[in-house]
């Protein structure tokens, strides 16, 4: 088997010599770093993501995929002694991170960009804080009587050019007329009757999220690729949206009823949310602020929030222009994300992406990705552009990390491997480097025990691979 080192070549060569080097690089990584890859087997798939959240009261109100489940958060806070001061959250998605901190009397801040999780937070937060016995009642009454259902009044359901078409005429006119209905309400009952639609917008749509893109039922009218999908049932709006405030309601008096039960209850950490970029907003904290910081960024895996969430975008008024800006603002995890200009952000970076620069086993990815681009090779050009943006911006996000947080505080970082063009990209080992370049002591990085598989396309064209799921464990020295 050909094998080359960093030494062995400098002028171009062939795809498979560089994925060779590729494959030498990332076992010499493994080589430094066998000894903290240690497979756990606390952690399963479901417990790292939404799914164990389905079956957890409150969590299961709206199906955030993306979120790691509030199991997950109780199982780290206590492996690593996490129970008291205040923890941050860079990437808060749905807020599970935050809650379960509260829950447990330690004070939460989270930081999230895209309108839909902060939706979600804040309509937790007015349920468990600010809501009165006859906003309670109020809710009680929409769930049994409808009110919706007896008027003619409708207000226009916002959408954007991807959501066009999205709902039956029958759900789209029952969805107006719910809104029309909902104004003769007060704000905080309107605030969550709004949370309640966004809760089963998927379910009554023609709509399913498929990570990259809207997937499309063929009821819809729409053509989308060759195969016909057929999403299964779709539920009726005034069903759907009933149960989903019956659901929250009994949830609460579970909860309440549960408190009850004790004669002492632990005292809530207070809860914080940054709206905006975690690349525009941890420079403007303090150093050495944070206990801990529990997270999991989006994954190098061409998601792209911004249409997966757009119905609940265009009905929280998002528009066109506002729905460009977002994806250029997320972290770069999609082949439209367009370059940052990171120093031009923060000249307080340059550190961070010379520690980006000096990874070997990244730039040799880097530079295979562009060669097999400029080959015509890759399914999409924005490949490496995704990939390049998305490590650089990390190292700016760990900087960020390692300047706020306390002396000897944990960063737990849940993240995938990922698989573009047959070369494996080892992120857990690459990101860990990085953050040891930068100052951390990488204590362990926690492997599943069983791997996700790649997709559908690499399998066919490269064969099947493993790639680690893991959750990295860093520690400020």
């Amino acid at each position: 088997m050909l094998v080359l080192t960093k030494t062995t070549k400098t002028k171009p060569y062939t795809p498979k010599e560089a994925l060779a080097q590729i494959e030498c690089l990332d076992r010499e990584l493994y080589g430094r770093f066998e000894d903290k890859l240690v497979p756990n087997s606390h952690l399963t798939r479901s417990l790292v993501s939404f799914q164990a959240n389905k079956s957890r009261a409150v969590y299961r109100w709206y199906k955030y995929k993306e979120a790691f489940s509030a199991s997950l958060i109780e199982y780290l806070f206590h492996k690593y002694g996490i129970a008291s001061g205040t923890i941050l959250d860079p990437f808060a998605g749905s807020g599970t991170g935050l809650f379960v901190a509260a829950s447990m009397g330690i004070s939460a801040e989270g930081i999230e960009l895209l309108p839909i999780g902060q939706q979600i937070i804040i309509t937790r937060r007015l349920l468990e804080s600010e809501f009165t016995a006859d906003d309670f009642a109020a809710l009680d009454r929409w769930s049994t009587a409808r009110p919706w259902t007896r008027s003619q009044a409708k207000a226009p359901l916002p959408e954007l050019r991807i959501t066009k078409g999205a709902y039956s005429q029958q759900t789209n006119e029952a969805i107006e007329k719910y809104i029309a209905a909902w104004a003769g309400e007060n704000e905080r009952v309107q605030t969550v009757l709004r949370f309640a639609l966004l809760c089963v917008l998927e379910s009554i749509s023609y709509t399913r999220k498929d990570g990259q893109y809207l997937r499309w039922d063929h009821r819809s009218g729409r053509r989308q690729g060759k195969k016909i999908f057929d999403k299964g049932p779709i539920l009726d709006f005034d069903k759907a949206i009933s149960a989903k405030i019956q659901e929250i309601l009994f949830d609460l008096q579970n909860a309440k009823e549960q408190k009850g039960l004790f004669e002492v209850e632990t005292p809530k950490g207070d809860i914080h949310l940054h709206k905006g970029s975690c690349l525009d907003v941890m420079p403007e904290l303090s150093g050495d602020l944070y206990d801990a910081i529990v997270t999991s960024p989006p994954y190098c895996n061409r998601y792209d929030y911004t249409r997966t969430y757009a119905l609940e975008l265009a009905l929280l008024g998002i528009n066109e222009k506002e729905l460009i800006r977002l994806r250029q603002e997320m972290l770069s995890c999609t082949v439209e994300n367009r370059a940052k200009d990171l120093l031009k952000m923060n000249p307080q970076w340059e550190n961070a992406l010379a520690a980006a620069d000096n990874q070997e086993l990244l730039q040799a990815i880097l530079r295979y990705l562009d060669d097999q681009k400029a080959r015509k090779e890759l399914n999409n050009t924005g490949i490496p552009r995704m990939i390049r943006g998305y490590f650089y911006e990390m190292a700016c996000v760990i900087a960020e990390c390692l300047r706020v947080m306390k002396p000897e505080a944990p960063l737990l970082m849940v993240n995938d491997n990922v698989r573009y063009a047959g070369a494996s990209i080892s992120v857990d080992m690459i990101l860990s480097s990085i953050a040891e370049t930068l100052g951390f002591h990488v204590e362990s990085i926690l492997v599943l025990p069983n791997g996700k598989g790649n997709s559908s396309q690499q399998m066919g064209e490269h064969g099947r691979e493993p790639l680690r799921k893991c959750v990295y464990v860093c520690r400020k020295p």
